[in-house]
C-alpha cells in the first residue's frame, strides 16, 4: 500500500505551478542580473551553497554575495532553469531538482560549459508564498 502524498489532487497542480513560478523568477533575476529580486526569493534564515561551493547562511550573507557577484555576470551569457522533479515533504515544504544550462547571448548551448543541477528546498512563508529555504548548486561536466 502506498503512502498518501503530502499534497493531493488539484492543490498539487496549483502548488507545482507556484513552485515553477519561483524557478522562472530565479531564471529571470539571473538573466537580467536583478540582485534585489533574487534576494527577495529567500527566507530570512535560508542557506545557499554557490556553484563554487561557498556556503552562505542567512539572507544577509546571501545578499552581500549576490550584490557583489551578480552584476556583470551575464554580460556574455544567458541561462535557463528547468524543474525536473519535485517532492513534497509536507504541504508547505518541497524539494525541487532543477536543470540549469548556460547559453550564449544568442541562445546557443556553450560547448564545454558545465550544466548545473541545483537542488532547492522551498517552504511557504507566513503569507503562504513559496520561498527558498536552502539551495545547493552542483555543476556537472557530463551526464
Amino acid at each position: 500500500m502506498s503512502e498518501p502524498s503530502a499534497v493531493d489532487g488539484a492543490s498539487q497542480h496549483d502548488e507545482l505551478a507556484a513552485i515553477w513560478s519561483v524557478v522562472a523568477t530565479i531564471q529571470h533575476t539571473q538573466r537580467h542580473e536583478l540582485a534585489e529580486e533574487f534576494i527577495a526569493l529567500f527566507l530570512p534564515d535560508a542557506t545557499w551553497v554557490t556553484g563554487g561551493g561557498r556556503r552562505l547562511i542567512g539572507r544577509h550573507e546571501i545578499a552581500e554575495f549576490t550584490r557583489r557577484v551578480l552584476p556583470g555576470s551575464m554580460s556574455e551569457l544567458s541561462v535557463t532553469y528547468e524543474v525536473v522533479h519535485t517532492v513534497f515533504v509536507r504541504p508547505d515544504v518541497a524539494v525541487v531538482s532543477v536543470r540549469q544550462r548556460y547559453l550564449s547571448r544568442d541562445g546557443e548551448p556553450l560547448v564545454g560549459e558545465t550544466e548545473g543541477r541545483p537542488t532547492y528546498v522551498m517552504a511557504k512563508d507566513s503569507a503562504g508564498d513559496w520561498k527558498l529555504a536552502a539551495g545547493q548548486n552542483t555543476g556537472v561536466q557530463d551526464d
